[in-house]
């Protein structure tokens, strides 16, 4: 995991880094980012988003500023932002806030199924609100039920694993292991930093589950324990650039989410840095 690229990613830190991290602490700079939108990046195979359980203690108009200040243009809508409670109504005014900000929302999650009743509210709740793409944590015994619902919907679900405390859904192999044989449209939303607490290596498990991967949650941690915690890309144990490098020899084609989980009461600098991490480290591929 960490290995004798400290060097390399450092300097990409360095790089990639200062321009999201300045932006993110310039005096001033929010009262611009009010002024005008965020320059849009250059269309890439695998953009970049912003999966929201990290915004739990901020509103969806913070966010939405939050996503501008750092220039990702993607994100996927939990609950905490966009309750599986709203009315139809509700859920079309959020998604238009989203949309004329000028940002793409790529799917919604992580929604929990632990009964046959929350699967149909959260697919009821995904038509609604015109999602392709759900990250779940559900049940197994409730897979034949969402199999079935994803035929009817042709919505894909991507199951979450959570780490060492999920007994069901540790890493993305145990994911795999049951979904494999599955509709294609069930397959897995990879927690790379969950992955590596769980004592795996989360380049290899990218490796091993490639046909299945349809959602990414690129999280750092501080330790390969349970005990490690979120970190800014590039600061911990997880190998990232090597994550990304096979995501792009896999021909990954969806989103790849920034999970930072650090300070999440003063979450801007720590998600600006890593963001820029990352944008550094695909430019640094070519």
């Amino acid at each position: 995991m960490i290995t004798d690229s400290t060097t390399r990613r450092a300097l990409l830190a360095a790089c990639g880094v200062a321009a999201s991290v300045t932006a993110a602490r310039a005096p001033g700079a929010e009262a611009a980012a009010e002024a005008k939108p965020a320059p849009a990046p250059r269309a890439a195979r695998m953009p970049l988003g912003l999966p929201t359980y990290m915004f739990k203690n901020y509103t969806l108009d913070q966010t939405i500023a939050m996503a501008r200040r750092i220039a990702v243009q993607h994100i996927c809508l939990r609950s905490n932002l966009l309750p599986l409670t709203a009315t139809d109504d509700q859920i079309a005014a959020a998604i238009a806030k989203v949309e004329a900000a000028g940002l793409f929302i790529y799917g919604g999650g992580v929604i929990y199924m632990r009964t046959a009743a929350q699967v149909n509210r959260a697919f009821a709740y995904s038509r609604a609100a015109g999602f392709k793409l759900i990250s779940i944590s559900i049940a197994p015994a409730l897979l034949g039920l969402l199999e079935r619902k994803v035929k009817q919907s042709g919505l894909r679900a991507a199951i979450h694993n959570h780490g060492p405390e999920d007994r069901h859904w540790p890493t993305p192999q145990a994911i795999y292991a049951k979904v494999s044989r599955l509709d294609k449209r069930i397959g897995i939303c990879h927690d790379t930093g969950h992955t590596a607490r769980a004592g795996v290596d989360p380049v290899e498990a990218t490796r091993k589950t490639a046909d299945r991967i349809f959602d990414v949650h690129l999280k750092d941690v501080d330790a390969a324990t349970g005990k490690g915690r979120s970190t800014e890309l590039g600061r911990g144990v997880v190998d990232v650039a090597g994550i990304l490098r096979v995501l792009r020899q896999i021909n990954y084609r969806d989103v790849i989410g920034i999970e930072y989980e650090k300070h999440m009461k003063d979450l801007l600098p720590g998600l600006a840095e890593s963001t820029g991490y990352a944008r550094g480290a695909l430019a640094a591929m070519g």
